[in-house]
């Protein structure tokens, strides 16, 4: 639709290819210029390409242009805005946001190109409950149908929500129904954003934009209607986040104003999510790129007051046994009075099951059936730390086979004890080894990328599974990949695909760690769990 003049290397006006006309930015203003000589050449190349688009939208033109006839600048409009609108056609245009050139032009061509709404008759949208889809007609008189797409937390105003109307009519102090919360509530003023200028007004319609404050039950996607007449109109699918890394406060005592700060950003972000991992203890943010987290980071110190760093997240490795052993634990103790006294044999072997599996096998009474709860929970609480490197013990069974109790010393403490003592004798001679969570992960990329893309997963000791072709000249390329190992990589794979490629990412299962990544693994969580000891 436009071809950049360049001068010295600067972008100065722009050649306008549907009225074959030059202008040149002057400050804030448009001056008519001759079409440069050096681009004569190129100007009628495209502008032929863009009589052939405009063409094939009409039978009508089409004629036209075969029979050698030139369009009228009203033609080519037509053609243009009837292109665009079912999408065989993408317009671009010349600009420069940051020095304010070509937005005036830019603005002009949306109201005289992109469909408006009153082009679009009737929208489609589900009633209520149920999955019957219902037609609204883009018109005043149907009722009303509008989609909340953003939120914003204001410091100072409270909630903003932005809405567009789809249907109908919006007017301050009229009660809407939320079809997604089930709830109703009164609309306050209503506004236009223009910048940061609110602009009040007194009704918005099919096709506008506005802004309301403080509607508590109203969230990003949800549908405000008619109460009469309840639907959900299509939501929008956002991208889910690619990358997570965990959050700490530069400052002690500053826990609070982050996670209250946090939970406000992700009402208003929903590509952006929060997560407290119980296990590592970190506060975990995963958003759509490193550039996402950083403006997070941003808007938690201008809106919220508070300074945060950015740390790798810590991997929830688990331990397991490779072989069967039998252990002793003996717990005896006496200090005056009652002593302590419990005594157990444990089978500890590879268990089907991720969780704990315990049975016992006891014969005459040599352990007291009391005591078994006790031996059990002594178990549940050693597995939580693994003798390699402190992680939480998995697919381990546990079988009680033999021990001796006393008749006044012996306790439900001592057995638990017991038990513990032999989880940590018997683990250290059943093989332990360490476990790492593999991801499922699909990349798409465009097919000149391939070659790189496999050869990076496999860097990062990945398996590849298979690689399907998809619409539009993309690959989708299925691995498997260790966590530890995609940290990061939606940043790299951006810088490998000039943007172009993205991935998604699922947990899989646990695997073994190859012998020399594991032994480093278990070195850095010694040293960790030294220093945190040194601390306490």
């Amino acid at each position: 639709f436009q071809v950049p003049v360049i001068e010295n290397e600067k972008f100065v006006g722009i050649v306008d290819l549907v009225n074959k006309s030059a202008k040149k930015f002057d400050k804030d203003k448009l001056v008519d210029i001759q079409i440069p000589d050096d681009l004569t050449d190129r100007v009628e190349e495209i502008y032929e390409k863009l009589k052939e688009a405009v063409a094939e939208t009409d039978e009508e033109l089409m004629e036209k242009y075969f029979s050698g006839e030139e369009f009228t600048s009203e033609e080519i409009k037509r053609g243009l805005r009837a292109g665009i609108s079912d999408g065989s056609i993408v317009p671009v245009f010349c600009g420069s946001a940051i020095n304010n050139q070509g937005i005036t032009l830019l603005m002009d061509a949306v109201v005289d190109y992109l469909p408006s709404p009153a082009d679009i008759k009737v929208i489609k949208a589900k009633k209520a409950g149920s999955d019957e889809v219902v037609e609204l007609k883009v018109s005043e008189d149907e009722s009303a149908a509008a989609l909340v797409f953003k939120t914003i937390a204001d410091p100072f105003v409270g909630k903003l929500s932005l809405f567009r109307v789809f249907s109908g009519v919006i007017k301050p102090d009229m009660t809407v129904y939320n079809s997604t919360t089930e709830k109703t509530e009164k609309v306050s003023q209503i506004y236009i954003l223009r910048g940061k200028k609110q602009i009040p007004t007194d009704k918005l319609i099919a096709g506008d934009i506005g802004v309301v404050a403080k509607m508590q039950s109203a969230n990003t996607n949800d549908t405000l209607c008619d109460s009469a007449r309840p639907v959900v109109l299509d939501k929008i699918v956002f991208p889910e986040p690619t990358i997570t890394m965990a959050i700490e406060p530069k400052a002690k005592g500053d826990e609070a104003k982050i996670s209250s700060g946090l939970q406000r950003i992700q009402d208003e972000d929903p590509t952006f999510k929060v997560e407290l991992n119980t296990e590592t203890r970190q506060t975990l943010i995963s958003g759509i790129g490193e550039q996402h987290l950083d403006v997070i980071i941003s808007k938690m110190k201008a809106k919220f007051g508070v300074s945060v760093n950015l740390v790798d997240p810590k991997i929830p490795y688990r331990e397991t046994i490779r072989k069967k052993v039998k252990a002793e634990g003996k717990h005896k103790k006496q200090s005056g009075g009652h002593g302590q006294y419990g005594h157990v044999f444990i089978e500890f072997e590879p268990g089907e099951t991720e969780d704990l599996t315990f049975e016992e096998k006891i014969f005459g009474g040599a352990v007291p059936k009391q005591y078994f709860p006790a031996v059990e929970k002594g178990l549940r609480e050693a597995i939580t730390r693994g003798v390699l490197a402190g992680y939480p013990v998995v697919n381990l069974k546990a079988t009680l086979v033999d021990g001796t109790f006393h008749p006044v010393d012996s306790s439900e403490m001592a057995f638990k004890i017991a038990a513990s003592l032999a989880y940590k004798k018997g683990m250290v001679d059943a093989s332990p080894v360490l476990l790492e969570p593999v991801m499922h992960v699909e990349v798409y990329v465009p097919d000149s990328y391939m070659g790189d893309i496999i050869g990076d997963l496999n860097k990062r000791r990945g398996r590849i599974l298979g690689m399907n072709p998809q619409d539009g000249g993309i690959q989708q390329i299925v691995a498997e990949v260790p966590q530890a190992e995609m940290f990061k990589y939606a940043t790299d794979l951006r810088s490998m695909t000039q943007g172009r490629g993205y991935f998604t990412e699922t947990f899989e299962r646990y695997e073994e760690v190859p012998p020399m990544i594991s032994q480093k693994i278990i070195e850095e969580a010694k040293k960790s769990m030294t220093d945190e000891d040194n601390n306490e």
